[in-house]
Order: C-alpha cells, then sequence, then structure tokens
C-alpha cells in the first residue's frame, strides 16, 4: 500500500520549512488569503519556494480570489498546486486547472453528500477539512472520517481539519486517505510551528525523514 503523504500548511518562514522538509513532509502549503494570520506575502513565499527540494511540492491557498491574481501569484512564486478554499465555483476551479493543478477545499457539516464532490472532478484532488463557519482553514475541528473513506471514490483526498500528532495515526487507518493536511494542529502560535510537534506529527503519519542541506 501507497504511503500516505503529508501536507504541511501555513508556513510562513524557512526555518519552518526546512524542518518540515527533513522531517519528510511532501507538500508545503502557504496562505496568500490576507484575512488569515498565516498570511504570506508572495516575495516571501518565493524565496522560500525556491529553495525546495523537488520533490517537495509548493501549494498556494486562496479564498474566492480572482482568476487573474491567482495565476499571477501562481507564476511569481512558481507554484506547484493552488488549493481554492472558498466557494469557487467549479468553472473557475476547471479553468484554473488548465495552468496549474488544483486542490479544491470542502467544508465538511452534516449533512454530507460525497456525491457533490463530482461537480470538481477537474480538481487534481479534494481536500475534506472540518466546518467552521468563519474560517477557512486551520479551525482545528475534526469531522467524521468515514465520510473522507467514502469520498475517495471520486478521486484524491486530502484529509484535513483538527488533525495533531495524537490522531493522525488513527485518521490514516480510518479514511485511508491520499494525503493527511495539518496546520493548527502543530504550531505553538498561529503561522509558527512547533518542532517538536512537527517532528511527531511526521513520524506518526508515517513520513521518512531525509537529509537537507
Amino acid at each position: 500500500m501507497a504511503r500516505v503523504k503529508v501536507k504541511i500548511c501555513g508556513i510562513t518562514n524557512w526555518a519552518d520549512a526546512q524542518r518540515a522538509v527533513a522531517a519528510g513532509a511532501d507538500f508545503l502549503g502557504f496562505i496568500f488569503y490576507e484575512g488569515s494570520p498565516r498570511y504570506i506575502s508572495p516575495a516571501r513565499a518565493r524565496r522560500i519556494v525556491r529553495r525546495l527540494p523537488k520533490r517537495v511540492a509548493s501549494v498556494g491557498l486562496f479564498v474566492n480570489e480572482t482568476e487573474e491574481k491567482t495565476l499571477a501569484i501562481a507564476r511569481a512564486v512558481g507554484l506547484d498546486y493552488l488549493q481554492l478554499a472558498g466557494e469557487e465555483s467549479p468553472e473557475l476551479v476547471a479553468q484554473l486547472a488548465l495552468e496549474v493543478p488544483v486542490i479544491k477545499s470542502v467544508r465538511v457539516k452534516r449533512p454530507f453528500r460525497t456525491v457533490a464532490l463530482t461537480q470538481f472532478q477537474r480538481a487534481s484532488a479534494v481536500l475534506l477539512d472540518g466546518y467552521h463557519p468563519r474560517l477557512r482553514g486551520g479551525t482545528g475541528k475534526t469531522f467524521d472520517w468515514i465520510f473522507a473513506r467514502r469520498a475517495k471514490r471520486y478521486g484524491r483526498i486530502f484529509l484535513a481539519g483538527g488533525l495533531t500528532p495524537e490522531n493522525v495515526g488513527a485518521a490514516i487507518r480510518t479514511a485511508k486517505p491520499y494525503a493527511v493536511d495539518v496546520c493548527s494542529g502543530v504550531e505553538s502560535k498561529p503561522g509558527k510551528k512547533d518542532p517538536a510537534r512537527l517532528k511527531a506529527f511526521l513520524r506518526a503519519a508515517g513520513a521518512r525523514p531525509r537529509k537537507t542541506k
């Protein structure tokens, strides 16, 4: 069985990025939504992305941003993926996916029908996150992981929402996702990762540490 991949989101500085890479992260997420306490400027993100090894993918998170601005930032930073975490339409997802692979975030609340994910069939993956009426990610809210397992029939699933070093193993066993995504669960404060929790999360998720320069 393929190893579950790990995405560390809300990266704001090189020290955290370097630790995540060394501990085995496969994706690093950069938030370009100015309403987030983890916002990073495109210029600063570019400096980090340029130093990443090729095997680590950069993901830019956007919330209800225009197609033009999203693509301008993606090109300037050198992003490998776009993560759309707002109410973006299936049409916009499909249009952006022609330029850069898209991960569409969907907040899960009851009643939740996994068949609704078919509208985002042009996305490379769907990220299922815990629901919060105002926040877009980093909420620390979990949901019933069985929904993520059922959603796999519609494509690759990133499992997010309230994951921590303590529960990620159980989450993987239940949901069997393509990847897991963590933000607040490994932080000492918004935008700053806790080195011990970061390393513990990646270890619990089965990541393989790697040598870095």
